[in-house]
């Protein structure tokens, strides 16, 4: 009887939880998914198509524009994101002189809406009245000059640049809390057996930092692939969707060209294509534990 009430308990307490979340998660998923089946304006009633939808986005020459920009700026920020926040943290986690500063100005970005991020960096990063290239004329050098966003090229390394600058505090501040979690006396017994710096971070640091470091991929995977302000704000997925990302197109696609069902097969592909992503990360994180 004490396991039942028990029971009823745990159940009683996630109940609200679980409720919270099949509503505005799971449901609107699954909602989504049934559209991307449909023919459906947003107004009035969907009709059934089939596969239409998929078999068009096969199709598509601005999808896999937007496949190839949103996985350049995937590459570019995950890369970035999960060694840079970690030496951050590292170096951070050290009591440096002013490291206190030095971790305010660092999260600062985080707390910045992330259309104001495209602004302040619109003012930086634009080739005609942008901060970089007007240095660039300044100092003598218009040669170097770049159309760093709204061109066919650069935008999504910039794009993941800024997503950067936007996400370092804030993952390195989940870094740090991962380094303050491993044992004191760890750390000490393997400085007393005389392994350097090197040795300490490779055979000690990184693997009990395996739960951290999963936790944080996992958040830049489904975090990256929903960058949607910071491209609307910059470019607006322009010149001629040079520029779009999966969830720029599938916003675009949805509310600006009225197409609700091709606009929610665009969704659901970028929900699968992270979630196929995230699990071959998870799938290559065991493996390397079984080798270890």
């Amino acid at each position: 009887m004490s396991w039942l009430s028990k029971k009823r308990y745990l159940i009683g307490l996630l109940l609200p939880t679980l409720i919270i979340y099949t509503v505005y998660i799971i449901a609107p998923i699954i909602m989504a998914i049934g559209y991307s089946f449909t023919k459906y304006s947003g107004i009035g009633k969907a009709t059934f198509n089939g596969l239409t939808n998929y078999k068009r986005l096969l199709q598509d020459d601005t999808l896999w524009i937007s496949f190839k920009n949103t996985m350049i700026i995937f590459g570019v920020a995950f890369v970035l994101l999960l060694v840079g926040a970690f030496f951050v943290a590292l170096l951070l986690n050290n009591h440096l002189k002013f490291v206190d500063t030095s971790k305010a100005l660092i999260f600062s970005p985080a707390i910045i809406a992330p259309i104001i991020v495209g602004i302040i960096w619109v003012y930086i990063l634009d080739p005609h009245v942008g901060l970089i290239n007007g240095i660039l004329d300044a100092i003598g050098l218009p040669g170097l000059k770049q159309t760093w966003i709204g061109g066919n090229k650069l935008t999504p390394y910039c794009i993941g640049f800024i997503y950067f600058w936007q996400q370092l505090g804030y993952l390195t501040t989940i870094y740090i809390t991962g380094l303050r979690m491993i044992p004191g006396d760890v750390i000490e017994a393997v400085k007393i057996d005389g392994a350097s710096s090197w040795q300490q971070l490779r055979y000690v640091t990184i693997p009990m930092m395996k739960s951290t470091i999963s936790t944080v991929a996992v958040l830049l995977i489904t975090g990256i692939f929903k960058i949607f302000e910071i491209v609307q704000q910059t470019t607006g997925g322009g010149p001629n969707h040079m520029s779009e990302t999966l969830v720029t197109y599938s916003y675009s696609t949805t509310f600006g060209n009225g197409e609700y069902g091709y606009g929610m097969s665009l969704a659901t592909i970028t929900f699968i294509i992270s979630l196929i992503i995230m699990f071959v990360f998870q799938f290559l994180m065991r493996e390397r534990d079984k080798e270890a």
